[in-house]
């Protein structure tokens, strides 16, 4: 996929893929990208290279096998991530309603109100459903519910692991995030210079 940006954007494009050293010591939130999946689906596959993709391109994603260390607190460390990325990558696969610490992630990054591109791994949006299974209550069922909703009626992107092109599907989410973090940078750049223009009137 080839993407079009306006040439206020391109030197955003630049700075955001700006060379770093290529060391995930130095790799901590925040982050640019927090890749929200399940582990047993997709870690060795398609958010394993996805990380490495994003890292060798020279952003900073956060994979919790590839940025945390044994004995790390997985909230001290993986919230945190959320809170500091600029957006986040949900990868749905066929287990991945299973898991409360990815509905958890889920439902953090739509409550901090950061923008979430779904991958359907293998598995279609209505396939995807909350299962209560007696171990979380009714409380946490209805926002891992409200998360899932708001997600699956994102437009996202979607793979089939058998019989998909890696290499094009991998070159389209890497458009796809970089495309989206040139947009947040280009808001964010407009709301400092609105708020540098009205400090200034003020002080007038």
């Amino acid at each position: 996929m080839q993407l079009r940006f306006y040439s206020s954007a391109r030197p955003l494009y630049r700075n955001i893929l700006k060379p770093r050293t290529p060391s995930r010591a130095t790799t901590k939130p925040p982050c640019d990208i927090f890749i929200n999946h399940r582990g047993t689906d997709t870690k060795k596959t398609i958010a394993g290279l996805l990380d490495d993709h994003f890292f060798r391109m020279g952003l900073r994603p956060f994979l919790d096998s590839k940025n945390m260390k044994p004995g790390d607190r997985l909230f001290e460390k993986i919230d945190p991530a959320i809170r500091g990325c600029k957006i986040g990558v949900a990868i749905f696969s066929p287990n991945y309603c299973d898991s409360y610490f990815c509905l958890h992630e889920l439902a953090l990054l739509i409550e901090s109100k950061k923008r979430v591109i779904p991958i359907f791994c293998d598995v279609k949006p209505s396939q995807l459903q909350v299962v209560d299974y007696g171990t979380s209550s009714a409380e946490q069922l209805e926002r891992f519910s409200w998360a899932l909703e708001e997600a699956k009626y994102t437009v996202g992107l979607t793979f089939d692991t058998s019989k998909g092109d890696w290499s094009h599907f991998l070159n389209t989410a890497t458009d796809a995030v970089i495309k989206n973090l040139v947009e947040l940078e280009a808001e964010n750049s407009s709301k400092k210079s609105t708020y540098i223009v009205q400090a200034h009137r003020k002080r007038r």
